[in-house]
């Protein structure tokens, strides 16, 4: 039973996540809240794996929640009702496109189609965003101190002012998944 249920809630997200990998995660934050196979705190960890690991992220993230769920059958399962439905969109897309190709209304979905993705994509770094920089637990014992995650504030902050260095933007991104990596176990203790 776990296993069709894993295909059939990552069925559903592989429907509606039009966007990629980023648009799967307000889907994922609904899953994981209906059925307790993760925590928000687990989404967010699965994101920033998935980020930087080879492959899509939302065939990562299914592979993983398949993985954790049921083992590996769960993980074949999970990655497989995530892609099937992309698989019957292009079938079905590849054999109508050449007789619509020049149709304004097939220009006008894919049109329409564009801020619905971005707001999805928005969503989930807000979402990602919100997970990562606030405390809102802490905030109810704390007060307004306890709200924020002064370590990641700090870190982003020094971020996003060395992306405004030019020499930086020359080194390659492995790079700079390895510090963060280093940065995140550093943090940690």
């Amino acid at each position: 039973m776990t296993l069709l249920r894993l295909f059939f809630e990552f069925f559903k997200v592989g429907l509606f996540s039009v966007g990629g990998g980023l648009a799967t995660i307000p889907f994922l934050q609904d899953m994981g809240v209906r059925t307790g196979w993760f925590t928000q705190a687990e989404l967010a960890n699965m994101i920033a794996v998935s980020e930087s690991t080879p492959g899509p992220m939302g065939v990562n993230m299914a592979s993983y929640v398949g993985f954790e769920t049921a083992g590996p059958l769960g993980c074949a399962v999970a990655t497989i009702g995530l892609i099937t439905p992309s698989i019957i969109v292009i079938l079905i897309v590849a054999g109508f496109l050449q007789k619509f190709r020049k149709s304004k209304a097939v220009e006008g979905v894919f049109y329409g189609l564009r801020p619905a993705s971005t707001g999805l994509i928005a969503a989930a770094g807000l979402s990602v965003a919100a997970i990562a920089l606030l405390n809102t637990g802490a905030a109810l014992s704390d007060g307004a101190a306890g709200l924020f995650h002064w370590k990641a504030i700090i870190l982003f902050a020094a971020v996003f002012i060395a992306m405004q260095v030019k020499q930086l933007k020359k080194i390659h991104p492995i790079i700079f998944i390895l510090l963060a990596a280093v940065a995140g176990v550093v943090f940690q203790m």
